[in-house]
């Protein structure tokens, strides 16, 4: 077994990553206030090739150097948005027909690992603030409240790191 160089890993440039075929997954950030982790964020929906990142209420925007320290650069091949109100986008992308999940602790909500994703269907996963987590307006607004397993004493993931997991379950269950 070697290590793979650089030049071996066949990256997309931004201009081939804008043309490729995204999953149907749109992230929307609820009141982020890390920049790292915002940055986190851009260079993991880079990686599971997510449709587009929405930055929403006191989430910092592009350009800003404690973003691209994290990112990378993803903040130019990811499409993103910044909307103040996370309600109203939840409730407009619900009018197109996005179905929305939080993710979040909450009494009835779906573990990660029984969440099935319908074909053929777009879906926005919202990720809320490093403190208080997604707004209750936004999870009661809703299609689902996914909940990530957790066995240890803490019941806490970062952000960026909750972020890792669930675009990897969405873009398995998405393309496999």
């Amino acid at each position: 077994m070697r290590k793979l160089k650089n030049n071996e890993l066949k990256r997309l440039d931004v201009a081939g990553f804008k043309e490729t075929e995204k999953i149907p997954l749109i992230v929307i950030l609820d009141n982020i206030r890390s920049l790292n982790n915002v940055g986190s964020v851009f260079r993991t929906s880079d990686a599971f090739v997510v449709e587009k990142v929405y930055l929403c209420g006191i989430t910092a925007q592009p350009p800003h150097k404690e973003i691209h320290k994290t990112a990378l650069g993803a903040t130019e091949s990811v499409e993103w948005e910044f909307v103040e109100d996370t309600i109203a986008l939840v409730e407009a992308l619900k009018k197109e027909g996005v179905r929305v999940a939080s993710i979040e602790q909450a009494d009835n909500a779906t573990m990660l690992q029984n969440f099935e994703v319908e074909p053929n269907q777009k879906y926005a996963v919202v990720f809320g603030n490093e403190v208080k987590g997604v707004q209750q307006e936004v999870v009661t607004a809703s299609d689902y409240c996914i909940e990530i397993p957790q066995f240890g004493t803490k019941h806490s993931l970062n952000i960026s790191v909750s972020c890792g997991v669930v675009l990897w379950d969405f873009f398995k269950k998405m393309k496999y």
